[in-house]
């Protein structure tokens, strides 16, 4: 899609495969749109074309208040992508800039900030700080708009550095100010409190098989921490989340909403989800980390044209379409689970882990931290009868991880992750492929021993995804 004129027939058609892969915007209105956008098409030589909102913002373009822009999921090249560009988008995505500013996000990327600048501006359009600010004026409409939040509290708790920042930022993407915006819902959505929680909608693009997304989620989930409730087509998960600000409590519905589950050429429609945070400032990091379990910006058109050209997996990819590859909400917490297994796992919760001040339900705890367990295993070793040696292969992992031998976060080099972890007594090449491709988002792993041809690259996550799934593996 990089051609202009091609990109103008996926706006004409109002294709939308490719809402959050561009943005357009019309000269002669100011304002930009997703592809799909059910508004008149504009004349061809009225349109500009951009790879972020961040970027159509900068031009002086602000939001469709019809097609809704910046709530289009994100573009799957960020989560593929290896290089210096696609593992900043996903630490930005992640709130680092907002948390430790651009030489933050320089520092964890092994670059210098202006090297930074120079390639995101170059390859989206947008820099660091522009590409947050887009992101925090998101944030700030969802509250406007969902909870009954004060204005000056949703203003810090999106990111700004002050309420003037919040006014103009807000007036500058949706020419409308914050209460205009709050005002524009009903009165009857504007509900949620920080007790209540926040009302989303996650959205995705394309057909999305949650049915198979939450099988392994109730196969995986940790007492204390995770439970999936309701009969098959209509669950609901809930999770313990450990965030930047506090702690949180996300339920994420299984039954998909909107259009795309009657035409996969239509948006792709949402998860419907609830956040209870302590703090509201960890809402945007929150998001982010609940997309990435979800697979919720994967390009399922891509996936399975590639995959269904194959003649073992075409009837595969026919009976499950739009099928995910899972992520994983907190990356150092698969890793040490992906090692143990869901059952010593639970242990290690009961032994170590935080318990929340206000349980809900059978949810208790936070997972415990690498530190906590790291220090466990240098110390007389756990009072409530956890079985697993901590010394072992558990106590390294939990140590390398603690004082950064390891990193998992979203914008570590994928190839250094996994040299690191190799070097670690204990970790076999399979836990290996499986915290690369779950806590890493890696969506072209191949475990050892497996039957993959290169032809499924570089999808071959997903056509294992589809093999288990079958039952064929």
């Amino acid at each position: 899609m990089r051609d202009q004129d091609t990109r103008y027939e996926a706006v004409r058609s109002r294709d939308a495969r490719f809402d959050g892969a561009f943005f357009f915007a019309v000269e002669t209105t100011g304002i930009y749109c997703r592809p799909s956008c059910p508004a008149v098409t504009p004349k061809r030589h009225n349109v500009r074309f951009f790879a972020t909102a961040a970027a159509a913002q900068g031009s002086g373009f602000r939001a469709c208040r019809r097609c809704r822009p910046d709530a289009v999921p994100g573009s799957a090249d960020w989560n593929v992508r290896a290089d210096v560009v696609g593992r900043a988008m996903r630490l930005i995505g992640d709130g680092v800039v907002d948390r430790e500013g651009v030489t933050g996000l320089a520092g964890r990327l092994g670059y210098s900030a202006r090297q930074v600048q120079r390639q995101l501006t170059a390859e989206v359009g947008a820099g660091p700080v522009a590409l947050a600010r887009a992101q925090r004026a998101h944030t700030a409409r969802v509250l406007l708009q969902t909870t009954g939040l004060p204005v000056t509290e949703i203003a810090f708790a999106a990111g700004f550095a002050s309420v003037r920042q919040f006014n103009d930022t807000v007036r500058t993407v949706y020419a409308a100010t914050p209460t205009e915006l709050r005002a524009a819902v009903r009165a009857a959505r504007r509900t949620a409190t920080p007790s209540a929680g926040i009302p989303l909608r996650l959205a995705h693009r394309g057909p999305y098989h949650a049915g198979a997304m939450f099988d392994l989620l109730r196969r995986e989930a940790v007492t204390g921490v995770e439970e999936v409730s309701g009969p098959p087509g209509a669950r609901t998960y809930r999770r313990t989340l450990r965030l930047p600000y506090g702690t949180g409590i996300a339920a994420v519905d299984e039954r998909p909403g909107g259009p795309g589950r009657a035409s996969a050429v239509r948006p792709g429609g949402w998860l419907d989800a609830r956040l209870h945070l302590t703090d509201p400032r960890d809402l945007t990091t929150a998001v982010q980390r609940l997309r990435r379990l979800f697979d919720l910006d994967s390009d399922p058109y891509a996936v399975d044209e590639r995959l269904g050209a194959d003649p073992r997996l075409a009837p595969l990819v026919a009976a499950r379409p739009g099928l995910r590859a899972p992520g994983a909400a907190d990356p150092e917490e698969y890793a040490v689970r992906s090692l143990v297994g869901p059952t010593v796992a639970a242990a290690l919760v009961r032994a170590h882990g935080k318990a929340l001040d206000a349980p809900c339900g059978t949810l208790t705890h936070l997972f415990p931290e690498p530190a906590a367990l790291a220090q466990a295993a240098t110390g007389p070793g756990p009072e409530s009868g956890c079985a697993f040696a901590l010394d072992g292969p558990l106590g390294a992992l939990a140590t390398a991880l603690a004082d950064g031998a390891v990193r998992l976060d979203p914008g570590v080099d994928r190839d250094d992750a996994q040299q690191a972890l190799a070097a670690l007594p204990g970790l076999d090449a399979r836990t290996i492929a499986e915290i690369r491709a779950r806590a890493l988002g890696d969506p072209d792993v191949v475990p050892p021993g497996a039957d993959v041809p290169d032809t499924w690259r570089p999808w071959r996550t997903y056509a294992l995804h589809h093999l288990r799934a079958a039952e064929e593996r």
